[in-house]
């Protein structure tokens, strides 16, 4: 990386090919693939840190990310991996977690490792269920049937929504039928066996939504995401965007700080550019990329006249994906000891997967999951220092409408009683932690909670989401997520128009580019992968 920063809160008064909304995984990786194709593009990023949910922060000692703790397919073996090499020009590097990237711990001692590899993966199950192995054998097959479908699929989502009823019975009938089921669904007519469908259900964290009503496809997706190893950014997540936003500037780009979209203009039917929030300014542009996810642009960033429409109401009506908490911990001390690594482990207080909430109001409740990262002894090049500094984070999903009351409330100045909240809330979550791991007790040096709030202030995900419109059958039935929309010139970039997820994102990331400049970016694609156009997901 280059000692100056690739971005700013002021940007060159220039002529623009595209202005992007949002530096987010979607809007930077579209931006990115564009820049590399030859156009000028101007990211615009409200907060004053680029990156979406791939930045991180610092509090005293410590630095946490906030959305980045185990992504799949990015090795060379992958064929977004090497897309995602070419974009970046070969300047981010992935460090393995290791042999088992997830560890699964459940009532009743019962514990199961989710390894990088498929044949271990396998094995695994059949240890667990030594009854089932007909059921999983089937499960697996499923999965990999899903993923295969999923390739035209996204082909198919780079067409208008003009010829979207051709185009999608034609290139994605099966995809749809998959996206169609929900994973309870499936799971149910494969066993009887509850703990078993608990299990292969378990990962169902990383979409958000439980399996009475995610897509199966969406689960199948993620399983097989992490089918060859689960991996971190060397040198933390923000590295993710730092490399992307080298690559915009040297295309003749910028990222812009601290510059908030009010709205996008819109003149005879053709997006030219945004209005600023503060001071009213407008950018004019060729064309006008939205990384704000589908909720996002139709909710906030359309003019008024154009809210009413169809496809705009049809987006609107999706539901948001859960809220989180995050409780962000600053250790001092060996936390290996205690039994911290590089894999992520999974806390469940019951076999329930439908218990997807935690309304903590009850002060004789807990969270029935936790979701617990360690984030430095990921990154090979932490250094921990002669305090041997480390950080944790423990999520959890929570309603937003528990914290909606505060919504309008200045950050950092939200009042004694949305601090109490805070402190309360903080203190169970770490209570319950030491309660698997006690060995951390004495290690624990700072705590700092991050709410639904905190989200939607950062990314202005609406209602905190923090996986963008839920992964439902519903949401995969909209037509209208697709990245080009009906106003000529707009485009949706980003996990809304793809998947969930980092890699999710930026494979919606590369369907905008190549929407936008179809022949160009393909071209590019073909050639950062030796494979045909349509195979843009392995």
């Amino acid at each position: 990386m280059t000692a100056q920063k690739p971005f700013s809160t002021k940007s060159p008064d220039q002529t623009w090919d595209y202005i992007v909304i949002g530096s987010g995984m979607g809007g930077l990786s579209t931006a990115a693939l564009l820049s590399l194709l030859g156009k000028k593009c101007l990211v615009l990023e409200q907060h004053y840190v680029p990156g979406g949910f791939t930045h991180t922060f610092k509090r005293k000692k410590w630095v946490w990310d906030v959305g980045v703790h185990a992504v799949g397919e990015v090795s060379d073996r992958a064929v977004v991996g090497r897309i995602m090499k070419a974009v970046t020009r070969g300047k981010l590097e992935w460090t393995s977690l290791g042999n088992i990237y997830d560890e699964f711990y459940y009532p009743d001692d019962f514990r199961i490792d989710f390894p990088g590899d498929r044949r271990q993966f396998e094995a695994n199950l059949h240890t667990a269920f030594p009854g089932e192995r007909a059921a999983i054998d089937e499960y697996l097959k499923r999965v990999r049937t899903v993923g295969a479908s999923m390739k035209k699929y996204y082909l198919s989502r780079l067409l208008p929504t003009s010829v979207a009823a051709l185009t999608d019975g034609l290139f994605a009938a099966d995809a749809h039928r998959h996206l169609a089921l929900r994973t309870k669904d499936v799971l149910d007519e494969l066993t009887a066996n509850d703990k078993l469908k608990t299990v292969l259900a378990s990962q169902w964290g990383y979409y958000g939504s439980p399996p009475s009503r995610s897509s199966f496809a969406i689960h199948a997706l993620v399983v097989k995401h992490f089918w060859h190893g689960g991996y971190y950014p060397v040198g933390g997540a923000k590295q993710i965007a730092d490399a992307m936003m080298e690559t915009i500037k040297d295309g003749g780009g910028w990222t812009r700080i601290s510059s908030e979209v009010d709205e996008i203009v819109i003149e005879n039917g053709r997006a030219v550019g945004v209005r600023l929030k503060d001071g009213g300014e407008v950018i004019r542009s060729k064309a006008v990329v939205s990384g704000a996810g589908g909720l996002g642009t139709v909710d906030r960033l359309l003019p008024a006249a154009y809210k009413g429409k169809r496809w705009a109401r049809e987006i609107a009506r999706l539901r948001p994906s859960p809220a989180h908490i995050c409780l962000n911990i600053g250790f001092k001390g060996d936390i290996r000891k205690a039994g911290a690594g590089a894999a992520n482990k999974w806390f469940y207080e019951t076999w329930d997967p439908e218990k997807d909430l935690w309304y903590f109001d009850d002060p004789a409740t807990e969270p029935a999951i936790l979701y617990t990262s360690f984030p430095s002894l990921k990154d090979p090049k932490h250094e921990a220092g002669p305090e041997e500094l480390h950080t944790g984070e423990v999520v959890t999903f929570v309603p937003w409408e528990a914290f909606e009351k505060w919504k309008d409330a200045r950050w950092m100045r939200r009042g004694d009683d949305y601090e109490a909240v805070k402190k309360d809330i903080s203190e169970r979550v770490l209570k319950q932690l030491l309660r698997h791991m006690p060995g951390l007790e004495p290690f624990v040096a700072y705590t700092e909670l991050s709410t639904p709030l905190s989200t939607e202030h950062f990314t202005r995900a609406p209602s905190g989401a923090i996986y963008g419109i839920e992964p439902t059958p519903e949401r995969f039935a909209n037509r209208w997520l697709r990245p080009p929309t009906p106003v000529k010139g707009l485009y949706l970039s980003g996990g809304d128009v793809a998947t969930v997820g980092v890699v999710g994102a930026f494979v919606g990331g590369m369907l905008c580019a190549a929407a936008a400049e179809p022949r160009k970016a393909l071209a590019f694609l073909r050639q950062a992968t030796n494979v045909r156009e349509h195979a843009l997901v392995a």
